[in-house]
């Protein structure tokens, strides 16, 4: 549309403009609160499935009822099939009822950046920003939002803090590393954690074989789960005895998958490496060789044998077994059982000039994700086939549909005679997954301190102070407020008020260690390979 300053009115599924010299911010009023004040005040009914109003032009960002009601009569007049006669014998509105209505107009969300440009990698835990574009969210609050897949985890966050990208699908531990100034420098946030769980660790077919002969309880078409690193041990140790590097690949040196490799390697003795000043690579008195290789490219780079396993997130694990050429030993879920996994994150300059938007954003992203666990009575998740074929799209994940539901559908397969239920493989919202939980920032600052990304003894308030630096839930507070008010979500699909942001202390490990975000100290103190502290810093 232009600014011409002639009206225009163009209907949509869920979006109706109407462009005039009223307004140059976009405004969102409910389709009931304008259904009815036209149909009380005007007598005519405006038709558009999940209407919204957005007035754009040249003049005051304020917008009145009055404004609203010329603009209804307007558009009534040149667009007439998009209203119908409403009873007449309605009353006008008064009293309390226009108060609330005056009310509603004067708390409506001023958007700044109503265009805006989301970067992700290809793996399905995208999947809540691509199903919030899709299935409309994102414009039901006003926002324009273009999804550009990036090639690595690198590109996407330099983007992000250039201003390329607007916000995107990152790993949880990209704000954190970015904040803290490991690697890339900047203050980078989030307000939304977009899933738990989702990955897995993929050995080759020679690596697996070799560890059902180290353990012959592994060779059966169903062994026991879960499966430690026990068994791999040994052929660690040979490779070292022949002078050989045993290579195995994450995604990302904050990454999640960086932490659960070492942590499951370390569980059975093996040390995965450290970090120093010297060692940004993190291979100093490695058992393992851990480097950094592209999601997509991991069922590959094992296949051409350059690593002997990897962890990564779906679809890329069950892709090595539809593929033959590797299978997965174990998931996250059961290296730490709902474990944060991909945030959604901005830069903190860009949420300063963005409040709104922001706030806009992370309301459609909790719509996604409600939508995305939505069950039926039985439990059966509902929405999931469909989120499979969407995300199956080239322009988004871009891999087979049986590929991708295997695990977004409940299943998961270890092998061909393997297959295996695990419901929670994937959870977007349930269980307040997509509240930013400050004890889930804590969680991977002691891992880059266990494993010398931060090079320096912390006292425990530092863990504490730097979390709220980073995780911002009050900014997921006030959308969920809102969307509540909308009757979109309810009240109890939320963390109570009274949430202080620590999820309760758990031993859901593999090797059944407690963490509770509130003692750190205590917490890297207690493993045998990393980083230690003095105990003098649990009380500073």
């Amino acid at each position: 549309m232009g600014h011409s300053g002639e009206l225009g009115l163009v209907g949509l599924p869920h979006l109706a403009f109407i462009e005039s010299e009223h307004c140059v911010q976009p405004r969102h009023i409910s389709k009931s609160f304008l259904q009815n004040y036209f149909i009380h005040r005007i007598g005519v009914k405006l038709v558009c499935s999940g209407l919204l109003i957005v007035m754009v032009g040249c003049g005051s960002s304020e917008v009145s009822l009055e404004d609203l009601e010329s603009e209804a009569i307007k558009a009534a007049a040149i667009a007439p099939e998009m209203v119908v006669p409403a009873a007449t014998d309605v009353p006008t509105i008064t009293g309390e009822l226009a108060t609330k209505a005056a009310a509603a107009v004067a708390t409506i969300l001023d958007i700044e950046k109503p265009t805006l440009k989301f970067g992700f990698i290809k793996l399905t835990d995208c999947a809540p920003i691509v199903i919030a574009k899709e299935k409309g969210y994102f414009s039901d609050e006003g926002l324009n939002v273009e999804i550009e897949a990036q090639s690595n985890w690198k590109v996407l966050l330099d983007r992000v803090i250039d201003g390329q990208l607007d916000g995107a699908h990152m790993l949880a531990g990209q704000p954190i590393g970015a904040t803290i100034g490991f690697g890339t420098q900047a203050h980078v946030i989030t307000a939304y954690s977009l899933d738990y769980n989702g990955n897995a660790i993929t050995v080759s077919n020679r690596i697996w074989k070799m560890m059902q002969e180290n353990d012959p309880a592994l060779n059966s078409p169903t062994p026991s789960h879960p499966i430690s690193a026990a068994s791999l041990k040994p052929i660690v140790e040979k490779y070292k005895a022949d002078g050989k590097e045993f290579k195995m690949g994450m995604v990302f040196p904050v990454s999640t998958h960086n932490y659960e490799i070492r942590y499951w390697l370390s569980a059975a003795g093996i040390n995965p490496g450290m970090y120093t000043k010297e060692d940004i690579n993190g291979v100093t008195g490695a058992d393992v060789n851990l480097s950094v290789t592209p999601p997509p490219q991991m069922p590959s780079t094992l296949e051409a044998g350059t690593i002997d396993g990897y962890c990564v997130g779906e679809p890329w694990n069950q892709q090595a077994v539809v593929k033959g050429i590797g299978v997965p030993v174990i998931t996250n879920y059961e290296i730490w059982k709902n474990n944060p996994e991909k945030v959604f994150g901005v830069t903190a300059q860009w949420n300063e000039k963005n409040p709104n938007t922001h706030i806009a954003i992370v309301k459609a992203l909790i719509r996604a994700g409600k939508w995305l666990d939505a069950t039926d009575d039985t439990g059966k998740m509902v929405n999931r086939v469909e989120a499979c074929e969407i995300l199956a799209k080239p322009n988004y994940v871009g891999a087979d549909v049986d590929v991708i539901d295997n695990s977004m559908t409940g299943t998961f397969i270890y092998q061909k005679t393997d297959v295996q239920p695990l419901p929670d493989f994937n959870v977007f919202f349930k269980g307040f997954s997509s509240y930013p939980h400050y004890s889930d920032c804590i969680w991977f600052l002691t891992q880059m301190r266990r494993w010398g990304q931060i090079t320096e003894p912390k006292p425990a308030s530092w863990y504490a102070s730097t979390a709220k630096e980073i995780y911002k839930p009050a900014i997921y507070v006030k959308a969920a407020k809102l969307l509540i008010e909308e009757d979109k979500l309810a009240a109890a699909d939320f963390p109570a008020a009274s949430y202080d942001g620590y999820r309760a202390a758990t031993s859901d490990f593999i090797d059944g260690k407690q963490y509770d975000g509130r003692k750190p100290i205590e917490y890297i103190n207690g493993f045998a390979i990393g980083n230690k502290e003095e105990e003098a810093l649990q009380g500073k």
